[in-house]
Order: C-alpha cells, then sequence, then structure tokens
C-alpha cells in the first residue's frame, strides 16, 4: 500500500521531474518541499531529474573560480563550490531529515559508488576531495577524474540540493570551470568510462534503489502532479 505523506518514517517519496529542467524551477520546488517536510506535511521526499545547462556556485566558490569569459552564474544556498549541470546527468535532490550531516553525506557518495559498480565501473571517494572518483594513473599520465559530485544545505534538521552523477554529459562543459574548485583533475562519466552511451533513462531506477537503500527507506514513486496537491 502506498504510504500517506507525512506518516511514514521508513518511506521516500520518488518524483521524477524529466529532462530540461530549469535550474530555478527546480530550486522552488526544493524550497516548497522542504518547508513542507521541515512541518511534517510529506514524508522524505526526492526529486530525479537532467536540468537544462546551468553553472551554479555554492557558499564556498572563490571569485577565481568563476568563468573569465562572463558566462553566466547561478549563486545558490548550497555548500560547496562551482559546477555544471545539464543534459546527460542525472540530478537527485533528497529532501529528507537527518541528525548526522558527515553520515549523510557518505550516504550519498555511497549510492554513487554502488551505481558505478552495477554499471561496471570503481569508483571510490579521495581524502580531501568531495564526491566519487575513478582513479588515475600517474604511469600514463591519467588524472583522477571525477564521475560525481555531491552539495547540501542542511535547514531545521531537512537537507536540499543532493548529487549529480555523470551519466553520458559532454565533458566540455567543465572546460571553464575547475569542477568544485578542484584544479587539475579530469572529469568523466560511465559512458566514457565503459566505453558505451550510459543515458540517465537507464541510470535512474539503479540510482532510486541505491539511494533508497543506503538511506535505510522503502520508495514509492509519486507524481509531481500528486506532490503539488499536498
Amino acid at each position: 500500500m502506498r504510504p500517506n505523506h507525512g506518516d511514514d518514517p521508513h518511506a521516500l517519496a520518488i518524483v521524477r521531474l524529466g529532462v530540461d529542467v530549469p535550474y530555478e524551477q527546480a530550486w522552488s520546488l526544493q524550497r516548497w518541499v522542504h518547508d513542507k517536510r521541515v512541518a511534517g506535511e510529506l514524508t522524505d521526499t526526492a526529486l530525479i531529474l537532467e536540468h537544462a545547462p546551468v553553472y551554479t556556485a555554492g557558499k564556498r566558490t572563490a571569485p577565481h573560480e568563476r568563468p573569465a569569459d562572463g558566462t553566466p552564474v547561478i549563486d545558490v544556498d548550497r555548500g560547496g563550490r562551482l559546477t555544471w549541470h545539464g543534459p546527460g546527468q542525472l540530478v537527485a535532490y533528497p529532501i529528507v531529515a537527518i541528525t548526522d550531516v558527515v553520515a549523510y553525506v557518505c550516504r550519498l557518495e555511497d549510492t554513487m559508488i554502488q551505481v558505478c559498480a552495477d554499471f561496471g565501473v570503481t569508483a571510490r571517494r579521495v581524502p580531501g576531495r568531495g564526491g566519487v572518483w575513478a582513479m588515475g594513473d600517474p604511469a600514463l599520465g591519467l588524472p583522477d577524474r571525477q564521475l560525481g559530485a555531491v552539495g547540501l544545505r542542511v535547514s531545521r534538521g531537512v537537507t536540499m540540493h543532493g548529487f549529480a552523477l555523470n551519466c553520458a554529459n559532454d565533458p566540455r562543459w567543465f572546460n571553464r570551470i575547475a569542477p568544485c574548485g578542484i584544479p587539475d583533475v579530469g572529469v568523466s562519466s560511465l559512458s566514457a568510462e565503459t566505453g558505451r552511451r550510459i543515458v540517465v533513462e537507464e541510470v535512474i531506477p539503479i540510482a532510486e534503489k541505491r539511494l533508497a537503500e543506503a538511506l535505510g527507506k522503502q520508495p514509492f514513486d509519486l507524481h509531481e502532479e500528486d506532490l503539488l496537491r499536498r
């Protein structure tokens, strides 16, 4: 039976928002869901989507990290630094109640590591860096390559923002920036690492399953229209 909103601490509502979603639109919806979750009117909820191309700057973004060519950047209320979102990249915004931020970040990274493994890609954490990485080989001149990133805001015990996992996106979008403020590293994707095209649509059900497992929740599908009726 589908759980009712706000009365099942073990449930995770999965809301698929589709593709080419404007960043401001998803950000506004996050804030709305966050307020409802804080008030106990919604259960834990994850928004799953692909954004229209956009650069966003977290609170730790330094002036020199912004694109020098005047490319527009949206300043947002999450932690972290400058990054890109867009087609071919899976974005998940879990809006959930937590008590331990560090443990929660680890769960999101574990989610991405597990998803990568499901597609035959070895990803891991790197000390001193956020996100998950495919390891380089100095002997071959191959740098470490970022596969996914985490950026969060926690207010009144409930999270916003989340993680982004590169599936089939064009890496040239990252050429104008140092992703997450980390210079001298590469950016990769599931497609680039495996040599076959792995699109977001293929990854979504696996990512939803792994996210629910990492959070210890039971997922259920919720249409956006039904969410907005709450």
